[in-house]
């Protein structure tokens, strides 16, 4: 199961050095936290979370394994790229093939670092990147709406209903908003995902700032937080000059860095859980001698599902899932003790999953 969040930005805006120091953090981790790079400029990073290790702890595991999201660094976008302007062609093609979008905004000032408008107005350029994802989507549909128009009217079901969801696309598009903010029926909202548009996929703003503002942020990410809170997206302040200094030093000389600057961790572990955030995820897991290991599934999938992301047999033969809550696991010092406190749980196959759970499922093979 993987899950992609794409790394986008104007040019000059810190992007691919925050990329780079993401994947060199990821490689530093390799003893206990998995981590490749597929291509060069896509890395599959481990999703930091302090309850594996609690977990393995307890159940005594020769093995943590995380659970894991890939990040994509897709090459920098300038006005035009609607058009196929700079790399705007491979740029529209590279959001397409992502979940979801981290966009990292340039909040520092440097004049040694260029910015290609020349002033340094983050939410500016998040509404640069944004028109000229709106203005491809706005393309895209028209292309496809004559046609769809005709079969409709021939009385195609099908046809009505897709053409129903592409005009609350377009009417948001034309004047200028996101195709995201679209109002949904819970039944609409599986079609209207597979519209394929560029501004339904979430965003989260990744606020760059320069080394004295990491821990604070500036005057430029408040005004990029204020923006975020308007839209109802995620952001988050890093400083990628401080998280590339991280990504080279030992365990020990990290923590003792950090602490410097007022920083209790590196901001690309906030980075990796706000994206795992934004794709509509959450945590379970299994624990045991072997291993303890976390597994993703999106919120809202129910015990079946979550079998099935460990083997789809699983998933097929599902009988049942033996479920502790985490709390519960750790005050009872482990299954056991939580069977006895009465926290163990046997739930069916409408049961929903909720996060942190530590689960063990039984089915025919």
């Amino acid at each position: 199961m993987g899950f992609k969040c794409g790394i986008v930005g104007l040019p000059n805006v810190g992007k691919s050095t925050l990329f780079n120091a993401l994947t060199q953090t990821a490689a530093a981790q390799a003893a206990n936290y998995p981590f490749c790079t597929i291509e060069p400029n896509v890395g599959d990073v481990a999703v930091p979370d302090p309850r594996l290790e609690t977990l393995a702890a307890i159940a005594k595991s020769a093995e943590i394994i995380p659970t894991r999201i890939t990040f994509v660094d897709i090459a920098g976008l300038v006005k035009g790229a609607s058009k196929g302007e700079g790399l705007g062609n491979q740029f529209l093609a590279n959001i397409r093939e992502i979940d979801a979008i981290a966009h990292v905004l340039r909040c520092f000032e440097d004049d040694d670092i260029t910015h290609v408008e020349g002033k340094i107005d983050p939410v500016s350029d998040a509404e640069t990147v944004e028109t000229e994802l709106i203005l491809a989507d706005l393309e895209s549909l028209e292309k496809r709406i004559a046609p769809l128009e005709k079969k409709a009217k021939s009385g195609e079901k099908e046809a009505r209903q897709q053409l129903a969801l592409m005009m609350k696309a377009v009417t948001l598009l034309r004047d200028g908003k996101p195709a995201r903010l679209a109002q949904l029926l819970p039944e609409e909202r599986a079609p209207y995902a597979q519209l394929a548009m560029l501004t339904e996929k979430p965003v989260l703003y990744v606020c760059n700032v320069e080394e004295g503002s990491a821990a604070t942020g500036n005057r430029y990410s408040e005004a990029v937080a204020a923006m975020a809170k308007r839209q109802g997206a995620g952001v988050v302040t890093i400083s990628a000059r401080i998280e590339d200094e991280v990504a080279q030093l030992s365990e020990g000389e990290r923590a003792e860095f950090l602490s410097s600057l007022g920083l209790e961790e590196p901001g690309l572990n906030r980075l990796i859980r706000a994206g795992y955030a934004l794709l509509g995820l959450l945590t379970f897991f299994t624990a045991g001698p072997k291993e303890a290991r976390a597994w993703t599934v999106t919120r809202g999938a129910r015990a079946p599902e979550a079998a099935g992301v460990i083997h789809t047999d699983f998933e097929h033969g599902f009988i049942r899932a033996e479920t502790i809550a985490y709390d519960d696991y750790v005050a009872g010092n482990g299954e056991a003790g939580a069977r006895d406190a009465g926290k163990f749980r046997l739930e069916g196959k409408d049961y929903v999953v909720q996060d942190g759970d530590v689960m063990h499922f039984r089915f025919n093979a």
